[in-house]
């Protein structure tokens, strides 16, 4: 019956990390996006560690070095991805960070030296001719270096992916492994800001750091009930639900209009994600 649940806690996961990109976009004109990190990140490193007490979690590690890198790869796409969902089309920016499987699966054939093939081949390639379809566009506005900004958010979200895995395979818990990347990114966020003068925080800006915050921690809890309950590729696959949610808000919300080539693009780039998750050989870890 848990296996049931899964998919639709994936679905909820999309729906509030779109939301959080709405909250991102909202909060542009009150707050960097550095300060927009921040506050994304404090918020969800309090939230994790009232969780992790409750749940009597330790935040003691063996595995530090591994941890600060998960946290500073994250950090940085977390930085990339917000600034281009400031200048960048809200679906354009969201699809751009969702080609992290398709270098997941590249670091993963290095890494754990599994076998690349002709399948595996195809979906690469045909997930990075939708990331050229995507950028054309970019192109003709002046912002293809935003464009290849969010493709970096991409990779290095992959990166971060990977050292989660190994996280996984090490044996350290989700929580941990959630508390130390929320520790990671205040820290560098914060110490960021204080070579910046940092913005006022009126009712009004507070309230979109409240709705950025919560929607990102609680899509975060979700995503990690999700590959908990339901079938790792399944899940995964609903991942990229974020796209369409995405989508509708910048729509509904900042009458985005985007030409087909752009979603042809986003199609391609779905489409090899998923078919790179499935071909993507799984690592259990020591306990499974």
């Amino acid at each position: 019956m848990t296996k049931k649940t899964g998919p639709l806690w994936m679905l909820v996961a999309g729906l509030l990390f779109g939301c959080m990109s709405v909250f991102v976009k909202l909060g542009d004109p009150y707050f960097s996006h550095i300060e927009l990190v921040f506050y994304r990140s404090f918020l969800g490193l309090l939230l994790v560690y009232g969780i992790m007490r409750s749940q009597r979690v330790s935040i003691v590690t063996q595995h530090w070095r591994a941890h600060l890198w998960r946290g500073i790869s994250g950090t940085v796409a977390l930085w990339l991805y917000f600034y281009c969902i400031t200048v960048l089309p809200l679906a354009t920016a969201v699809t751009l960070n969702y080609t992290s499987p398709l270098f997941l699966t590249l670091f993963a054939t290095v890494v754990y030296k599994d076998k690349f093939h002709l399948p595996m081949a195809v979906a690469i390639v045909l997930g990075f001719c939708g990331v050229v379809l995507l950028l054309h566009p970019t192109m003709q506005r002046e912002q293809l270096l935003s464009g290849l900004l969010g493709l970096a958010s991409g990779f290095l979200a992959g990166i971060a992916y990977i050292n989660v895995k190994q996280l996984g395979i090490l044996g350290e818990p989700v929580l941990r492994t959630v508390f130390y990347f929320s520790l990671t990114a205040s820290v560098c966020s914060g110490v960021w800001m204080l070579f910046d003068k940092p913005h006022p925080v009126t009712p009004h800006g507070f309230t979109i750091l409240l709705g950025l915050g919560s929607t990102a921690t609680f899509a975060q809890l979700a995503m990690t009930h999700a590959y908990r309950t339901g079938n790792t590729l399944v899940v995964g696959s609903l991942a990229y639900s974020t796209i369409v949610f995405a989508s509708l808000f910048g729509v509904l919300l900042w009458d985005e209009v985007l030409p087909l080539i752009s979603w042809l693009g986003m199609a391609l780039i779905i489409a090899g994600g998923v078919l790179s998750l499935w071909l993507t050989p799984q690592h259990p870890s020591p306990k499974q």
